[in-house]
C-alpha cells in the first residue's frame, strides 16, 4: 500500500442533508423544525433562558474580589533557577535579569516583572535584578554569597498638608 492509495472506508464521511429540497427528500417543508413557535425560526438564542425563572449562572453565588490594582508577576522560584544554573541553561556568574530568566524559558507571562520566591535551595552566587523578591528569597540568596536588586518602584506616600 502507497500513500497516495490510502483512502476513507466505504461509508466512513457521511454527506450533509439537504434541508427544505421537497417533501420526497424526506426534510422538505419545514425542513425538520417542526411547525411554527420560536425554535422554528431564524436567529433563535435560547440557551440560557429558563422560561422566565432566574437563569442558574445569575442564581449562583459570586465569591471573592478581583484587584483593579493588582500587579501580574511572573513567579520563579530560587530552587528551578539553581537547576538551570546547574544545567549550563542560565549563567550564574552575569546579572540574572528578567530577560535572562525568559530567554532561558524558565519565565512566561507577568506584565509586571519577576517576583523570586524562596522555595528550593539556591547554591550559586549569583545577582538577581528582579521586580521583586519575597524576604525568604532574599536571604536565601544573600546566605549563598549573591544579591537581589528589587526594580520595583517603591509606592509613593502622599502629604495630606501638601498643596
Amino acid at each position: 500500500m502507497k500513500l497516495n492509495e490510502l483512502r476513507d472506508n466505504e461509508g466512513a464521511r457521511k454527506g450533509r442533508m439537504r434541508v427544505g429540497r421537497g417533501i420526497g427528500s424526506g426534510k422538505g417543508k419545514t425542513a425538520g423544525r417542526g411547525q411554527k413557535g420560536q425554535k422554528s425560526r431564524e436567529g433563535v438564542a435560547i440557551k440560557g433562558f429558563a422560561g422566565g425563572q432566574m437563569p442558574l449562572h445569575m442564581r449562583l453565588p459570586k465569591r471573592g474580589f478581583n484587584n483593579p490594582f493588582g500587579k501580574d508577576y511572573a513567579e520563579v522560584n530560587i530552587g528551578m533557577v539553581q537547576k538551570f544554573i546547574d544545567a549550563k541553561k542560565l549563567d550564574g556568574k552575569k546579572d540574572i535579569s528578567e530577560d535572562a530568566l525568559r530567554a532561558c524559558g524558565l519565565v512566561r507571562g507577568g506584565k509586571d516583572g519577576v517576583r523570586l520566591l524562596g522555595k528550593g535551595e539556591i547554591t550559586a552566587k549569583a545577582k538577581f535584578v528582579v521586580a521583586g523578591a519575597t524576604k525568604g528569597a532574599i536571604a536565601a540568596v544573600e546566605k549563598a554569597g549573591g544579591s537581589v536588586e528589587v526594580t520595583a518602584p517603591k509606592p509613593e506616600k502622599t502629604d495630606e498638608k501638601a498643596d
